[in-house]
């Protein structure tokens, strides 16, 4: 890896492998996530896209490999450092109903506190911007069990964003959104590299939605990396088809310039 390359990567996984028990989940995976994208992990279902996603939060600890932050082993650091450099929202998060929205943001505030210092006007201004950011500051109030399934994602993404973590991570943000707040949540997700130089990687399902929000892609399979790159060079029929078990014809989308796949039936391989 050259200098430059290094400089550009936040994340370096290296030869990483998982297990769950006897089972293995990731097998000697490498990656690197470049600084102030939008890097998606794509696959079909049981692919491992989940579960590295948690082990780059350290939810997982690894049977072989290492993952680096910035040249430094994730495992060197204590828990509040790390909250204070990776932000992860997973899938279905949940948080008692009668907590209000306010609360629930505050939450992210934790790893910048300490015994001698709970609670400071830049936690208060955090909170302010986070929820200002998301759209939720006039459901300050508003009891998390009274929201809509929109609502309540941009709450926690709010959280999350309190966190003031240079990366992000998002599991599924969309799952069980319907299409407006689908793209709602990922226009979000967009602004936040934009105009904040976030580093964001996401887990998607949709691959239209992955190749249009997407800088670069990772499709999985199997507990490994097939491909990596530039949604251009990566959804293409011959790609899918290897990755999802699905034949599709790739047009370019007339609006965004991105890759659109119109799904036509179950590949080959698939049927068998």
């Amino acid at each position: 890896m050259t200098e430059a390359a290094a400089i550009d990567n936040v994340i370096s996984i290296e030869e990483l492998s998982l297990d769950y028990g006897k089972l293995n989940v990731l097998h000697s995976l490498s990656l690197a996530i470049p600084r102030g994208k939008i890097t998606v992990l794509a696959g079909a279902n049981g692919c491992g896209k989940s579960t590295l996603l948690r082990a780059i939060r350290r939810l997982h600890k690894p049977s072989k490999g290492h993952i680096l932050l910035e040249e430094l082993n994730l495992h060197s650091l204590g828990e509040k450092a790390l909250a204070r450099k990776i932000g992860l929202l997973t899938q279905s998060p949940s948080a008692p109903e009668d907590m209000t929205v306010q609360e629930l943001v505050r939450l992210g505030r934790y790893p910048h506190q300490t015994l001698l210092q709970p609670w400071s006007a830049g936690d208060a201004e955090a909170i302010e911007q986070a929820m200002a950011g998301t759209g939720v500051g006039h459901l300050r109030d508003r009891r998390l069990g009274s929201l809509s399934g929109g609502q309540l994602q941009r709450a926690w993404i709010a959280m999350v964003l309190a966190q003031e973590t240079d990366i992000i991570c998002l599991d599924e943000p969309v799952n069980h959104l319907d299409l407006a707040h689908q793209l709602e949540c990922l226009e979000l997700v967009y602004r936040l590299k934009e105009q904040f130089g976030r580093t964001v990687v996401l887990v998607l399902h949709d691959l239209n939605l992955a190749a249009r929000y997407g800088d670069r892609l990772v499709f999985l399979r199997g507990g490994k990396i097939v491909a990596t790159g530039a949604p251009a060079d990566l959804v293409t029929e011959e790609r899918v088809a290897e990755v999802f078990g699905v034949q599709v014809r790739i047009i370019t989308d007339p609006v965004h310039g991105r890759p659109l796949c119109i799904p036509l039936r179950l590949a080959e391989k698939s049927l068998a």
